[in-house]
């Protein structure tokens, strides 16, 4: 294993010596956003509404917390990011109306103060963050929600942040930014965190982040490190944990949200179940895993376009569990909409997917 803040000097040179022309004029398409002609095939009724809810922010007081995830980006593009992220206005309200998107759950863009090692600073830093966003959702209640950032090393803390974030500030949920000082969600600690969660009835995103170290499997290849691959794998096992602690059995009101259309999830419920037989279980579950991914865990679409793992999301979760979103801004919002517009759906299942689940999940009116 090898400590990931050594890598991360490694991991950004191996990138730009690996880097094309092809694949960074297909990154920087995404973040110009630019928006395509509607050509909604003939027959097919668009949804009535969009709602996304993986759509990022940026603080200045917070773009040293975002150079931890410089080594999963091309450092070309690392800079770009960051005007576009600072946006509340005029460019991310004219994406928003060109393509169709009707409402925003927006959320800091990781890792932020989870990566800050003095807690007190963290917690206080949370807070200054989410008194922005809120101010943001009021001058556009229409059209802003938001997603809690919360300082995980310290438990209680964050569930009296969330608390206020849902009550005073109308938040609909928190956003987390995979593991804290090397501890996931599951640890027993913080089951302060999910009994307020569960009381309070709104979900968890849990968020890509890279692990506390760097596993060998990933050496010599920093192309499968971050979002092409790792974080897959990282975020459906930080939801694992949660299953196979039994966190879902002491609270089984409790919900979380994986992005990017289920981190894998989707495809190996069946495997899950049939394998929790031989598996050396340290804790017992009251229900197979499948029974945990329908009833705790929602899906989003978030960079994602893709008709057959789409199919395989609604079939395998149930239609009620899957919800539209783009990941704005390193997603392409006029892509991310002109597919869930033409997707080979039920009239029911794209208004489901594209609005009716969140609204419904994040009670958005």
């Amino acid at each position: 294993m090898t400590n990931r803040r050594d890598f991360l000097r490694q991991a950004t040179v191996a990138a730009t010596a690996m880097a094309t022309s092809g694949t960074a004029l297909m990154a920087s398409a995404s973040l110009s956003q630019a928006a395509t002609p509607d050509e909604t095939k003939v027959g097919v009724k668009p949804p009535r509404r969009i709602i996304a809810l993986e759509e990022h922010f940026m603080l200045p007081e917070f773009v040293g917390y975002l150079g931890e995830t410089r080594q999963n980006i091309r450092p070309s593009l690392f800079d770009k990011v960051v005007p576009i992220l600072s946006d509340f206005g005029q460019g991310r309200l004219e994406v928003m109306e060109t393509n169709g998107v009707d409402f925003a759950v927006l959320s800091l863009s990781g890792p932020g103060v989870q990566v800050e090692p003095n807690a007190a600073k963290a917690v206080r830093l949370a807070k200054y963050a989410n008194d922005r966003l809120g101010a943001e959702m009021q001058r556009n209640p229409k059209r802003y929600g938001g997603f809690a950032h919360l300082a995980m090393q310290d438990p209680k803390a964050a569930a009296d942040e969330l608390e206020r974030c849902v009550k005073d500030l109308n938040m609909q949920g928190a956003m987390i930014n995979g593991e804290t000082d090397g501890l996931y969600l599951d640890d027993r600690r913080y089951d302060i965190f999910w009994e307020r969660v569960q009381a309070l009835e709104v979900p968890i995103y849990i968020h890509p982040g890279n692990p506390p170290d760097y596993p060998h499997m990933y050496t010599q290849h920093p192309e499968m490190w971050g979002p092409v691959w790792s974080w897959a794998v990282e975020t459906c096992s930080h939801a694992m944990r949660l299953i196979f602690s039994g966190t879902f059995d002491r609270f089984p009101g409790a919900k979380i949200i994986l992005g990017h259309m289920g981190e894998t999830l989707p495809i190996q419920l069946w495997r899950l179940d049939s394998r929790i037989a031989t598996a050396n279980l340290k804790y017992t579950l009251q229900h197979p895993p499948s029974h945990y991914a329908r009833r705790n865990i929602v899906i989003t679409t978030s960079g994602v376009c893709s008709d057959p793992a789409l199919r395989c999301a609604l079939d395998s979760l149930g239609e009620e569990n899957v919800m539209f979103s783009i990941d704005y801004p390193f997603e392409n919002t006029a892509v991310a909409t002109d597919w869930i517009r033409k997707a080979r759906l039920t009239d029911a299942e794209r208004n489901a997917v594209a609005w009716g689940n969140a609204s419904r999940i994040l009670k958005i009116t």
